[in-house]
Parts: structure tokens; sequence; C-alpha cells
């Protein structure tokens, strides 16, 4: 099947095991995704799955174009790819579950964006210290020298006040707790990426 799964993040929770342990958890909604197109290494050069989910009013010519050649009735709002992982290959037009492709226990990566915060300083954006309350009280929270005379410029990649958050975040190694088949709801264990509503990815670990 794929390597991952699409889902929409919900809140977090706290759940009880039957030995009385408290976990914190966060839901997720996960709908069937459809299949879109199958590429294979004879005609794209690569091997994967393509499919489509969420929903929009209004689509523009060429997804709609490409929706209809499938004679699939769906107006899908993202598309995305995934690997195969092993050599049961679905079908175009085929719906596909998270429960054919996670199992309870599962270890996982999940990708999303990052909460947005705004512009930034050293302190909340790289966790730099504060400067001693010695001097000037307006100089605490700045980030002090940000370069020599040598060579006379701010080296790229120098940590700097700036935008904050809506980043493609990874969080590695969590699990996935319980997967409810009748609501689409999936209980993983953690803190995910993402703000309320927002679509992340589950994905295996390779």
């Amino acid at each position: 099947m794929i390597s991952g799964f699409p889902v929409k993040k919900g809140q977090m929770t706290s759940i009880y095991t039957p030995t009385g342990q408290r976990i914190a958890v966060t839901k997720c909604i996960a709908k069937p995704i459809k299949v879109t197109q199958i590429k294979t290494i004879e005609k794209d050069g690569y091997q994967s799955v393509q499919i489509a989910f969420d929903s929009k009013k209004h689509i523009d010519k060429a997804t709609s174009s490409k929706i209809a050649k499938l004679k699939l009735d769906i107006k899908p709002r993202f598309f995305q790819e995934f690997k195969l992982t092993s050599d049961q290959i679905p079908e175009v037009g085929n719906d596909i579950t998270i429960e054919s492709v996670f199992n309870d226990g599962d270890l996982v990566d999940i990708v999303g964006v990052s909460k947005g915060h705004g512009f930034a300083g050293v302190v909340k954006r790289h966790g730099f210290r504060k400067q001693p309350l010695l001097g000037s009280s307006n100089r605490v929270r700045h980030p002090g020298s940000i370069g020599a005379q040598t060579p006379g410029k701010v080296v790229k990649g120098k940590k700097m006040p700036g935008h904050f958050g809506v980043e493609t975040t990874t969080v590695s190694g969590l699990q996935i707790f319980s997967i409810n088949h009748e609501t689409n709801e999936v209980l993983i264990k953690g803190s995910v990426p993402g703000s309320f509503n927002s679509w992340i990815t589950i994905k295996k670990i390779s």
C-alpha cells in the first residue's frame, strides 16, 4: 500500500489506559482518500500513487479536466503523492482508508506546517539568553554582536530576528494509539505540528 496518509488535525485531549495511566493524545480525522493516478517507472521514471483529498466548491480548469477524464464525482482541494510500500497497487478511482495503511501501535513521522507567531526576536525565535541587567535596559533582549570586522558582512544563516513559524516541520517517532473505523478518528500520542483543522501527513518510518 502507500507510505503515508493525510489527516485533519483536531484538538488535544487525555485518555486513560485500563491500568489508569493518563496519556495525552491528538485527535485527527482521517476520511477515505481517492486514488487519481498511478505513476510508473516506465512512463514517469518513478513509482508512486497520487491521491486527492478534501473538497471545495470551485476547481480550476486543469483540475476539472483531469477529474472529468477519470469520470470521478469529486472536487478535490489537494493532491499528494505517496510511495508504494508493497506489491498491492490500488486502482484509479478506488478509495483508500487509513486502516489499510496503518495499524494501532505503529510508530510514525508527522509532517505539518507549524503555527505562525509573527515577527519575533531572537529570544523567542531561537531561544537566546537575555543579556545582563547591567547596562541599558533597552538592550536586554537584543542579539548583541552579529559579526566581526572580517569578513565585514553578516554571514548567511546567522540567527536573527524575523518571521517565526509557518515552516514545514517533522516530528519523528510518535505512536498511533488507536484508529476508530466508524468515526474515522485517529488518536496520536503526544502533540503534532500545525494549527487546529490544518492538514498534516502521517508517514511510515523508513
